[in-house]
């Protein structure tokens, strides 16, 4: 199996394509020379030393070697791996007040210092010499956060509880929030310029903290203010999450039923619970069983990893405890999409200043994670700033093109240079897309800006078919499958045998575009009248392009629809994953719906059909209709 979830980031060249930084911000707040950081709340009680580079970057890191000079979180539990990174001393004034960057990692990568570019943006190394002091440390359960055997035999009392808990807000957001309130006691960093952001675990992190914003949630679920260790109130300015989720329950077992064209209040989009992305779940559980630290199962019922994953892996039905245990604990604590619906009873505020990227073709955490969020925020409080970047990117199927990392990296830069530290115009609201093109070294499309979502898409081709098809359980072609898992097979511009893939496989073929052809830019909608037989039945959706000349096809977006057992038949919809993709002139868009789609899919315990019939389909797309040049079929 591939390593797929180290990030893409380190190679795919952001630190060739990064851009440069340069210059210190005033400094107004007072202090003394910065040397040492944390003095009196590492493990030892001693500070992190700090060593000028020849850049004059000042780097804070300790290690076990000697003292141990892990930070002590909240709760006791050591956190290690970490960093401070400051800004080349001032040569006159107060050595402190920097505007401050909370880095956290990825599933795990944890952090190796200054240099590191998983994060989706500048590294430390470029933050400070642009005056921000950063921060990154390894997540509980990681690294030298008793994520190693080593680390957790120096105290294993401390590292207790310092195992996994997926990003919990009550732990692993709370280290952040506990950490950087020491920094702020500490009058290096300003408690009004806090900004954090984060790649996939750590975009969820950053998320959870934007939600947060100004609150703590204590262990046993209570919301209250957050203050710094000596009393000062705090609140997030700024939050870039890049490939990250915003509900955790749905970007791994989806159900279906999120729609771009609604917002779904409470919890309504956890039922029924839907189907599990097996190989992206194996892998990341396989990750953290031997990179990081998992409770024993049974230990801790509100961190039972490993239950949670063997209840969820063994297929339908899911209506043991332990299921519903899982659903209910990720959806609650750990999805921030829940928190701020206040879903479960929790006081809602209005979220940080947010900039959100994600891949359209990323399968892990798909570009719906971001816009689900988005929209719940922009119909709660209109007034918040925010941003939405998508491009072919994040983690697998995604590729980073140079031609998308730039501007991403600018933008989110220039939103924190404005939010965070106060010294940039503010920037333009709204959505900018690049799109996926194949092969690999054609430069994506775009950029396509607009201010809302649906104004990407002013355009719609529309397909309908009256005739039955029907889905097996049993259908589809296992090579082609392969090919298009994000784990066992390739890439965004991966092909495969565009061939009949046999029975039990509803396949529609569009109209080959006219003139120039045309761009998908949104989330594909499928409505049909559906009948089923059998039980625990769903659909895998496939939109791909297929090329006539090499018959093979490329997959463009994907989802996966649980029936619900209680309402099986009637008219029903449900939407692919958005993407944006020129359809050309002499290729042909494709619509395949099966009920199989392994490894990347689990398969069904049940064995079921699905008859299919009066199928309509939409594309949204770019084009403006009866403009010049738009293909007559864009409606």
């Amino acid at each position: 199996m591939k390593t797929v979830y180290m990030t893409r980031m380190r190679t795919a060249g952001l630190a060739v394509v990064a851009i440069a930084l340069s210059g210190c911000g005033s400094i107004d707040s007072p202090g003394g020379p910065v040397t040492g950081v944390f003095a009196g709340h590492t493990m030892s009680a001693q500070p992190i030393p700090c060593v000028t580079e020849p850049d004059g970057v000042r780097v804070c890191h300790g290690d076990t070697s000697g003292a141990d000079l892990r930070l002590k979180s909240f709760d006791g539990t050591p956190l290690g791996t970490l960093y401070v990174t400051l800004p080349p001393a001032p040569a006159t004034g107060a050595d402190g007040g920097y505007p401050f960057v909370v880095q956290s990692h990825g599933w795990g990568v944890p952090p190796s210092g200054v240099d590191d570019f998983q994060y989706g943006g500048p590294s430390a190394r470029q933050w400070a010499l642009d005056g921000y002091a950063v921060l990154q440390f390894a997540a509980r359960g990681w690294g030298e956060s008793c994520g190693s055997a080593a680390s957790r035999e120096i105290d294993p009392a401390a590292c207790a509880r310092g195992y996994i808990r997926l990003d919990d807000y009550r732990y692993e957001v709370r280290d952040v929030q506990h950490a950087a309130g020491l920094l702020v006691d500490e009058n290096i960093v300003d408690p009004n310029r806090i900004g954090v952001t984060g790649e996939s675990y750590g975009a969820g992190t950053s998320l959870a903290l934007a939600t947060l914003n100004g609150r703590v949630m204590l262990p046993d679920g209570e919301l209250v203010p957050w203050l710094s260790p000596d009393g000062t109130p705090l609140h997030i300015a700024a939050a870039y999450p890049f490939a990250g989720w915003s509900d955790l329950v749905y970007s791994l077992g989806p159900n279906g039923r999120t729609l771009d064209t609604q917002i779904t209040s409470g919890t309504a989009d956890l039922s029924p619970v839907g189907v599990q992305k097996a190989t992206l779940m194996s892998g990341l559980y396989a990750v953290g069983l031997l990179g990081g630290y998992y409770a024993a199962a049974g230990h801790d019922p509100e961190a039972d990893v490993t239950s949670w994953f063997a209840a969820i892996g063994a297929g339908e039905p899911y209506d043991s405890p332990m299921a519903e245990a899982a659903v209910q604990q990720s959806a609650q604590f750990r999805s921030p999409y829940y928190l701020l619906a206040g879903a479960y009873g929790t006081e809602q505020v209005q979220p940080a200043p947010l900039f959100m990227a994600n891949g359209f073709t990323d399968d892990v955490f798909p570009a719906s994670e971001v816009l689900r969020y988005f929209k719940l925020a922009r119909s709660l409080y209109p007034s918040t700033p925010m941003e939405m970047f998508f491009l072919d990117g994040g983690h697998p199927r995604g590729q980073f093109k140079p031609t998308a990392v730039v501007p991403l990296v600018a933008r989110a830069k220039a939103f924190f240079d404005h939010y965070v530290k106060g010294t940039a115009p503010g920037p333009t609201a709204g959505v900018t897309v690049f799109t996926q093109t194949c092969p690999s070294s054609v430069e994506p499309g775009g950029p396509y800006t607009a201010a809302t979502w649906e104004a990407l898409h002013p355009g719609v081709v529309n397909y309908s078919s009256l005739s039955a098809q029907a889905i097996l359980s049993t259908g589809g072609d296992p090579v082609v499958s392969e090919a298009f898992d994000p784990v066992v097979g390739g890439l965004a511009c991966t092909t495969a045998s565009a061939a009949d893939e046999g029975p039990g496989v509803a396949t529609y073929r569009l109209p080959t575009p006219a003139g120039s052809g045309y761009t998908l830019l949104g989330a594909p909608t499928v409505t049909a009248d559906l009948t089923v037989t059998g039980e625990f039945a769903y659909i895998a959706a496939r939109l791909v392009d297929v090329d006539p000349v090499t018959n093979t096809k490329t997959l463009i977006a994907r989802s996966l629809y649980r029936i619900d057992p209680d309402a099986p038949n009637g008219r029903q919809t449900f939407q692919l994953h958005p993407n944006a993709w020129h359809f050309a002139a002499g290729h042909i868009p494709q619509l395949e719906l099966l009920g199989r789609d392994a490894p990347y899919a689990r398969p069904s315990n049940g064995d079921f059909s699905i008859s299919v019939s009066n199928l309509a389909l939409q594309l949204p797309v770019h084009e403006v209709p009866g403009a010049p040049g738009t293909p007559p079929e864009v409606e």
